[in-house]
């Protein structure tokens, strides 16, 4: 029990910037098997983003409230997986070979196409979440930001780390995962979403059959061009996964 604790306190450390104890100490297999948390600091973000909105909508109009809540996941995170996505756009977009895309991915500057992805990734996520109605909000926000990181660990899972000199800009990150993990992050990542289900429509637990496709659409494209992922990848898929969630949502809401 000691160390899954140890494992939770290491995701917490490197995934948010939550404070924690100063004697957890970092090793490459403690980061790895911390992992399977992933998705689990999706209820800690998602669900501190939704007690945001759920206490500013009280006081603001919903449009602001909304927007609160997206700053503090960010505030929370560090912006963490948004710079993965601004760096892969950057990358990707102005890269044509595997080591001009990992030179330009561990270049701390933001460019013209980061610039571009990371506007409108945000514009999409907060007009999503406008779309949706307030009793939902909360429930979507938990959900999205769960299932969106259960994404990355399935990425770890079914592909291999791209960097052959593995350094980087960005904090270290797990490059491996068990089967019995990956089947503990799927637990963490669908809970919520089963959740949200019981409480609306048994149709919203279709969203992670838009979920899986995706994993496996973003882990091909990385391999073409890099032949695997990367840190920035991981949060790059977290971040397209979070949109996709709130448009299937829409979509499904639509004929629910």
């Amino acid at each position: 029990m000691k160390k899954q604790f140890t494992l939770l306190l290491t995701a917490i450390m490197f995934y948010t910037r939550i404070p924690v104890p100063k004697n957890i100490s970092f090793s490459e297999e403690l980061l790895n098997r911390s992992t399977k948390y992933f998705p689990f600091m999706g209820w800690i973000v998602g669900g501190f983003g939704a007690l945001i909105f759920y206490a500013s909508q009280f006081i603001f109009p919903i449009s602001i409230s909304v927007l609160l809540s997206m700053v503090s996941t960010i505030l929370l995170t560090g912006a963490f997986h948004e710079d993965g996505l601004a760096d892969s756009c950057d990358a990707f977009g102005g890269g044509w070979t595997k080591e001009k895309i990992l030179e330009i991915m561990k270049d701390s500057r933001i460019g013209t196409y980061g610039t571009v992805g990371l506007i409108l990734i945000l514009l999409t996520k907060y007009f999503c979440l406008t779309s949706v109605t307030v009793e939902q909000i909360p429930f979507v926000l938990f959900a999205g930001h769960a299932l969106s990181r259960y994404s990355a660990t399935g990425m770890i899972f079914f592909s291999e780390y791209a960097r052959d000199d593995a350094k980087s800009k960005s904090k270290p990150i797990g490059k491996s995962l068990s089967s019995f993990d990956f089947l503990i992050s799927l637990i963490f990542g669908s809970t919520p979403l089963l959740i949200l289900s019981i409480f609306y429509s048994y149709w919203y637990l279709l969203i992670i059959l838009t979920i899986i496709p995706l994993i496996f659409f973003l882990k091909r494209y990385f391999e073409k061009w890099i032949g695997g992922f990367t840190g920035d990848g991981l949060g790059a898929t977290q971040q397209i996964s979070e949109v996709i969630f709130y448009l299937s949502f829409i979509v499904i809401s639509n004929f629910v």
